[in-house]
């Protein structure tokens, strides 16, 4: 029965240690930013820990400790009151030096935090929507401006300055792998930097309650060398590539002439919606509908044909199409990478 304990005390510390671990997870740090978090958290789980032990011992002793034997119950014993007094000032001197400290150590964290961003030469533009999130990179040349749609593409290795903002209700943008959370406020704009050590993909999460699909507002940042990273923007800032094949044509002027344009753009076409995302390179993404689903044919023609039995309360319509209209629009927007 013992060695059964033992496991089972085994198997539950190592399920409780796998929420530390993971591409959303504040102890699992993948940049500057988040490595100071998370040392900061560790330092306060142990110093919490060993002051929780202090005042429990503190507890404890009095109740195990036998009292001294007086003839006269009145009689004071001033030896004793002088100790009891000076473990009083003692703690009282810790808690002092604890809190102190640990507000210093707060103080200092932020100021690495901020450090962070002072030489950033990228700067992107986050606006929160219900439910998605609207990627606007900034640049001197107004014909280089790039607006995208949920995920966030940055150079691996260099900060990278995040302006964020909402254009309805509060949100809180978060990518636990590489930095704090920070709400998004309508009418204010909150400055978050980051930087990613190393190549990869790090996924975020709204992680303030912001109305139903809540939930499904996810978001990547996709952090590249800058070579590629330089590649793709200009990669993105081309048009639209032409529909080839004739179920591709059909789905192009098909969507100019629904309400689908009401809504999106689509570089190079007279599409020009701006309240819905920028569908130019929509196949170049890894997912749909804010990491709801991941980019596939299949997705792609269920996401059009019933949006909200797959996010209920989310903005997009039902447009009505036949299953010839919708395979010639989903052929057309799955050749747009």
């Amino acid at each position: 029965m013992k060695g059964l304990a033992s496991m089972a005390f085994a198997a539950a510390s190592v399920l409780s240690l796998q929420g530390c671990a993971g591409w959303q997870s504040a102890l699992d740090p993948k940049g500057p930013a988040a490595s100071e978090l998370a040392w900061l958290i560790w330092f306060f789980i142990g110093l919490c820990s060993v002051v929780w032990v202090l005042v429990m011992i503190a507890l404890a002793a009095p109740l195990l400790m036998r009292p001294p034997r007086r003839t006269e119950p009145l009689m004071l014993d001033a030896s004793a009151d002088h100790r009891k007094l000076r473990v009083v000032v003692i703690a009282v001197g810790l808690t002092a030096a604890t809190l102190v400290g640990l507000t210093l150590l707060s103080f200092l964290a932020n100021r690495t935090l901020a450090a962070i961003g002072s030489n950033a030469a990228l700067t992107i533009r986050v606006t929160g929507h219900q439910w998605w999130w609207e990627v606007r990179y900034e640049d001197a040349t107004p014909s280089r401006i790039l607006t995208t749609a949920n995920e966030i593409h940055i150079p691996a290795g260099e900060p990278v300055r995040l302006l964020l903002t909402s254009t309805d209700v509060i949100h809180s943008f978060w990518i636990p792998s590489l930095a704090g959370k920070l709400d998004l406020i309508p009418g204010h704009m909150n400055v978050l930097d980051v930087k990613a050590d190393k190549p990869g993909t790090y996924r975020g999460q709204c992680a303030e309650f912001c109305g139903a699909q809540h939930a499904n507002m996810g978001t990547f940042i996709i952090a590249e060398p800058r070579a590629k990273f330089d590649a793709w923007w200009n990669d993105q800032l081309q048009p639209a590539a032409a529909p080839t094949g004739d179920e591709a044509k059909a789905g192009a002027d098909l969507f100019l002439k629904r309400p689908c344009v009401m809504c999106h753009k689509i570089g190079g076409t007279p599409a020009g919606g701006t309240v819905a995302p920028d569908l130019t390179h929509i196949a170049s993404r890894q997912t749909l509908a804010a990491g709801s689903l991941t980019m596939s044919r299949g997705n792609l023609a269920a996401w059009i044909a019933d949006p909200q039995g797959i996010k209920p309360g989310s903005h997009m319509p039902v447009v009505e199409l036949n299953g010839d209209e919708l395979n010639a629009i989903v052929a057309y927007l799955e050749g747009l990478k």
